[in-house]
């Protein structure tokens, strides 16, 4: 556990400004992304049926919109935003290896999708380690937590 701990107060002291930016356009395109999953989700289902397991596909088109309609507004306000990014890897790294690169990364159909997925999962990983950052609710609870326990 110390480890973890470690990793997250290294995060929090050693934080560039920008990525509190990045951070809230993220959780924009990710919500983005949910709401466009909900109105497509016949679409969704038909990417996530190649597992070939029973209800698999639409459990997995759920899940996909239900994460990213519930993560991208937390992600954008800072709250929970480590947990949350965690949360979100799977859909991404599915996104990435199982869906787009196959497709490849200039494929226009495709409208780059594969180069999105790319920058949203490296955006996550960065959240995981750095954190939500100084303009975010999860700083505002830590100055409290700090505050109270001197």
């Amino acid at each position: 556990m110390s480890v973890i701990t470690d990793v997250e107060s290294w995060g929090n002291n050693h934080r560039p400004g920008f990525l509190d930016v990045f951070r809230i356009l993220l959780g924009l395109f990710l919500t983005y992304k949910g709401l466009y999953f909900i109105t497509h989700m016949q679409e969704l289902q038909l990417t996530a049926a190649g597992i070939n397991v029973y209800f698999a596909g639409m459990a997995v088109a759920h899940y996909v919109a239900f994460a990213h309609i519930l993560g991208g507004p937390l992600i954008a306000f800072g709250l929970f935003t480590r947990i949350v990014s965690v949360i979100q890897m799977p859909i991404l790294l599915g996104a990435v290896f199982l869906v787009n690169y196959p497709k490849g990364f200039l494929s226009v159909a495709q409208h780059m999708e594969l180069w999105a997925s790319l920058v949203v999962l490296v955006g996550l990983v960065v959240f995981m380690v750095f954190g939500a950052g100084r303009y975010s609710i999860d700083a505002k609870r830590r100055k409290e937590m700090m505050a109270a326990n001197p």
